[in-house]
């Protein structure tokens, strides 16, 4: 039987002393690969190989091919993830420390030690470290760094004044996604299932009257206010009476909760039962005609303000649930009507009646409305126009009448903007579900700017992106990218240069750190230090502004120290082929080149991106709950490197997920032998 560990340690040692990995400028073409730095959280798995493997066995074909290969790693401390998972530790939390003892095995002291976030941070680093080597990475590790050194933070001030300084960072107020416990922003790496929160901000809230109150409804479709026939109300929710800066609104609990994160003055004075409201009405902002309010179990009181519009000619569900109101011969509705708005080819004057009787839509509780739903949505707003019913927006087509309505209703404060969470529930890592907060005097990237987002799609439209079916992906997400804050107030990181109350969030400082490999082994053999790295330094070294002598005077390096760095970096760069999972193709591979775009000429814009899918285990996503994790060093010890990256790299095309199992790894190992044996 085959000692993996004896083989695999003699060849580890020989890699060591021969320095075969260590890679420095020659008269060889090169190629440089990167791979995502991992979070020091928890140790890698199974799960996590499948990428650096891939990038490790790209790095070593190129080396067979003559290439000179640089293939470095870091580590990203930079964000909250740490700090929560201090907190669940200090709160004994079982699941957490469960995890730690029973999957992790970390030992006991070295447990009592993660109530500071560091020690967590680097007991983890140092084992993913091992884990990679382990697994026979063929990495440059003199180039390690983590995102909290001085150096590095040197290089994220340059990099985040450099992009204020080019206009791609703003102040101002935008929703984002927020940790009403941490106070603070959050994103992918900031909540549990690496969850990105969306934020649908093309969700709008109407205003109706009723009585002295205000009666508001949420919409996606603004422009179909002139098709109101009557409102919803769950009859069976207390909902609650909210001053709201100087209005009163009548809206659900949950939502009176949520638009306390709307930098406004909320105060919850009273209830009203939903069966008190149902059979009245109330006054329709753009006709000040009665509209009745009719009842819907089916309307949630966490969706929106707990309270919908129906539009029965042009909403499947609001046409479905009328009908079966009329089929309990309710008073009400037995008198309303659809009104047609929209005219749409291919469909008559009631299309939400025509598509539900082609589908077979049964009742209002039917799966097929769904369908129905977003079929007629997409044609009405691709190919419809409004009617002589919506008054002086008559003949507009949809996707534009659309934004009119929504102006004219807004300039007579009919209407506000409703930001909502399109994936929730998102929770923090902290525990708390997280909200949609309107941040005031908050610095963003512009990723909505379009100039910027036209010089990604040229980059995208130059790049070999493998495989070439998730092209799409990254061209949608540039199409829908709008401000994104960089910053935020708690957490590890470096500080704003310009305002030290902010630190650079992780998905910020986490978009052209594929420059500082070039750097960082001058600065960790000690031949410059943080203060050398100076803005004229980094300008010089990375965008060829300034002049040397400019460089040597404010960085108090030789000529010759810079000089060969400078050759370093243009020898290097760009990045030749950048490997990640297709989870980060939404944020930081889109957010890799965006930067890449706004900070450098294009000759040093990124040449590739190789997106690979996740890792089942046993055909089931892994999680600790399934008791499916199996950590990479764990995998290794006990059946070897060679076989579980063979396993690993055969088990999938590229961007399928990859459904591993130990028996494959069991039949590589089998295979080798019986080879061997030969």
């Amino acid at each position: 039987m085959i000692n993996w560990n004896k083989i695999e340690t003699k060849w580890r040692n020989k890699w060591a002393e021969s320095k075969d990995f260590e890679t420095n400028p020659n008269e060889k073409p090169k190629k440089f690969i990167t791979v995502a730095y991992p979070y020091p959280n928890s140790p890698q798995h199974i799960g996590h190989g499948r990428t650096y493997t891939l990038a490790d066995v790209h790095a070593r074909f190129y080396r067979m091919q003559g290439y000179n290969v640089l293939f470095p790693m870091g580590f990203h401390y930079t964000g909250t993830p740490v700090l929560g998972m201090a907190r669940r530790i200090q709160a004994e939390e079982k699941e957490i420390l469960d995890g730690l003892r029973n999957v992790y095995h970390v030992p006991e002291e070295d447990i009592k030690t993660f109530v500071e976030p560091i020690k967590i941070a680097d007991y983890f680093h140092e084992e993913i470290k091992s884990g990679m080597i382990e697994m026979g990475y063929s990495i440059d590790w003199r180039r390690e760094f983590t995102t909290i050194v001085p150096g590095y933070q040197k290089f994220i001030e340059w990099q985040i004044t450099t992009l204020k300084e080019n206009g791609k960072i703003i102040q101002g107020s935008h929703p984002v996604g927020w940790c009403p416990k941490d106070q603070n922003p959050v994103s992918q790496h900031d909540t549990m299932g690496d969850v990105e929160p969306k934020i649908d901000d093309k969700n709008f809230l109407v205003k109706f009257s009723f009585g002295e109150f205000v009666f508001p409804v949420t919409t996606l479709r603004p422009e179909t206010i002139f098709g109101v026939t009557n409102l919803w109300v769950n009859p069976n929710v207390i909902y609650k009476k909210v001053t709201v800066d100087n209005e009163t609104w009548i809206v659900s609990e949950q939502c009176a909760r949520k638009i306390a994160f709307f930098e406004k003055e909320v105060k919850i004075i009273g209830d009203i039962a939903g069966s008190e409201i149902i059979g009245k009405s109330a006054i329709a902002p753009n006709s000040g005609n009665e509209i009745p309010i009719l009842p819907a179990e089916f309307v949630e009181p966490g969706m929106g303000t707990g309270l919908v519009m129906s539009v029965p000619a042009h909403a499947p569900k609001d046409y479905q649930a009328l009908m079966d109101l009329k089929a309990k011969n309710h008073e009400l509705a037995s008198k309303i009507e659809p009104i047609p708005i929209i005219v749409t080819p291919g469909y008559d004057e009631y299309p939400a009646k025509q598509i539900c009787e082609k589908l077979g839509v049964s009742n209002q509780s039917d799966d097929k409305l769904e369908e129905a739903t977003k079929e007629l949505y997409l044609k009405e707003f691709t190919d419809g126009k409004l009617n002589e019913k919506c008054a002086q927006f008559n003949n507009e087509k949809v996707q534009f009448g659309r934004d009119k309505v929504r102006e004219w209703l807004q300039e007579n404060n009919h209407l506000e903007k409703f930001p909502v969470l399109e994936n929730a529930p998102v929770h923090c890592r902290c525990g708390a579900e997280c909200v949609v907060k309107i941040l005031n005097n908050q610095w963003f990237l512009n990723y909505g700017d379009e100039e910027w987002k036209e010089l990604a799609r040229n980059c995208f439209d130059g790049m070999n992106i493998l495989p070439s079916n998730i092209t799409t992906e990254f061209k949608e997400v540039i199409d829908w990218l709008h401000e994104r804050a960089c910053a935020r107030q708690q957490g590890l990181g470096t500080k704003l240069p310009w305002d030290k109350d902010w630190i650079v969030e992780s998905l910020s400082d986490s978009v052209i750190y594929m420059a500082y490999y070039t750097i960082s082994r001058f600065v960790n053999d000690g031949t410059v230090n943080a203060e050398n790295l100076t803005r004229e330094f980094f300008d010089y070294i990375l965008l060829d502004k300034g002049d040397l002598a400019l460089a040597v005077s404010t960085s108090n390096l030789t000529e010759d120290v810079i000089g060969t760095m400078k050759k370093e970096f243009n020898y290097f760069y760009p990045v030749d082929s950048r490997h990640s999972g297709r989870d980060l193709v939404q944020n930081h591979l889109s957010f890799f080149v965006l930067n890449h775009v706004a900070i450098f000429e294009k000759k040093l814009w990124p040449k590739e991106i190789v997106v690979n899918g996740s890792v089942m285990m046993d055909g089931a996503k892994m999680s600790k709950s399934m008791g499916n994790i199996i950590p990479l060093r764990t995998a290794i010890r006990e059946h070897g490197a060679d076989p579980i990256r063979l396993a690993i790299i055969s088990s999938a095309e590229l961007l399928q997920d990859a459904d591993f199992n130990m028996e494959s790894v069991y039949g590589i190992s089998n295979k080798i032998e019986a080879l061997l044996e030969e």
